[in-house]
């Protein structure tokens, strides 16, 4: 699985909506256009568990304060995903937030998504660009 982490400005209420009705009748975990499977993490739970101290500081600076919750999105590895957890993600960016992604420490805003942005040579959800740097 290939996953992702969603920050949005949006409060828990309103996001959990979007999935509710993305998914509806199915929830923990949310199943979001057939390939997308979708928690809401908290960080009393496994929000940072495996996270490096230096990405959880780069997210904590990027956004003004530790998030104490998130959606995570997993992707299987037997699709591409991309243009799914795309929509997904922008939807759930729609009044703000960020998100990163298994790829790099970058925080991704809705408007470099939207762009094809790079950061450090990658651009979002960027796993050919990620292997193709590992042969």
């Amino acid at each position: 699985m290939r996953s992702v982490f969603v920050y949005p400005h949006l409060d828990q209420v309103g996001t959990v909506a979007v999935l509710d009705a993305l998914s509806p009748g199915q929830n923990a975990p949310w199943l979001v256009e057939g390939v997308l499977y979708c928690w809401l993490e908290s960080e009393d739970e496994y929000l940072y568990q495996g996270w490096e101290p230096d990405g959880v500081e780069h997210l904590t600076v990027t956004i003004g304060h530790r998030p104490d919750w998130a959606i995570e999105i997993e992707v299987s590895g037997r699709v591409d995903g991309t243009e799914q957890l795309r929509r997904l993600v922008l939807t759930l960016l729609e009044h703000g937030g960020v998100v990163t992604d298994d790829y790099s420490d970058h925080a991704w805003t809705a408007g470099e998504i939207r762009s094809h942005a790079r950061h450090e040579g990658l651009t979002f959800f960027d796993f050919r660009g990620s292997y193709n740097r590992l042969i």
